[in-house]
């Protein structure tokens, strides 16, 4: 059996672009079956350091799939590449 796909979303609480994308990605998750881990830039130095103005950030081992807003075709497109 296949592993779902796992994407991390670099956010943090006060971010209302942050809880946007949050909110997108989880209808888009159930459609597209990968999971979400959500991890606090602001609990983390060195994801601070990285990533601080540019949350929301989507990542999939390391790769940015988008900042800020959600690309969902260029999601899709990096999924089903990845399949």
């Amino acid at each position: 059996m296949k592993q779902a796909t796992r994407l991390t979303l670099i956010s943090r609480r006060y971010c209302h672009l942050c809880q946007d994308m949050e909110v997108a990605l989880a209808s888009l998750a159930e459609e597209l079956a990968f999971d979400l881990e959500v991890l606090d830039v602001d609990a983390d130095a060195a994801l601070e350091e990285r990533y601080d103005e540019l949350v929301p950030v989507l990542l999939h081992h390391g790769h940015e799939l988008c900042h800020y807003f959600l690309e969902v075709g260029k999601v899709r497109d990096y999924l089903s590449k990845i399949g």
